[in-house]
């Protein structure tokens, strides 16, 4: 998967072994970091959780993952995050892409997820990039420190 810089990565299912990267970039990436055993959980979890990373180069260095839920028709994504090393180069966009396209070929029609209200890069990304609309605000929804959510939805 090249971008415009080059950069090339692959995109699997998160494996025990990844989780020193992955908690790494969790606690560089949000001011309330998932646990250890809240990442455990979702890899047990193959009913309904799809958490997958991004691996590139040699040795296959984590540079990001997303975790997603799919539920019947609706794919609700839980978290995403990138090495603060390979920000601003497509990542997030690309895994978002890939896997948007994985829940759809699932069987998902409809897709969901919140942000902060401040995330402005987020949102960016989620909005004009992906397609997003706006669907709610969930007041307090943040908790470290106390903001809102919006919800946003996409139609697959």
């Amino acid at each position: 998967m090249p971008d415009s810089g080059g950069l090339e990565f692959e995109l699997r299912r998160m494996q025990p072994s990844d989780l020193p990267e992955v908690l790494s970039i969790e606690r560089q990436s949000f001011s309330h970091p998932w646990i250890e055993s809240t990442f455990q959980g979702e890899m047990q979890n193959r009913g309904i959780s799809h958490p997958i990373v991004a691996v590139s180069g040699p040795g296959g260095r984590l540079i990001g993952y997303v975790l997603y839920w799919l539920v019947g028709d609706e794919m609700q994504i839980n978290n995403v995050a990138v090495h603060p090393e390979w920000r601003r180069r497509g990542v997030a966009e690309r895994m978002l892409r890939a896997v948007l396209e994985d829940a759809k070929d699932g069987g998902a029609a409809f897709a969901v997820l919140e942000v902060r209200e401040s995330n402005t890069a987020a949102r960016t990304l989620y909005e004009k990039k992906l397609g997003f609309g706006f669907l709610a605000v969930r007041e307090g929804y943040y908790s470290h420190p106390d903001e809102a959510a919006i919800v946003l939805g996409l139609p697959l």
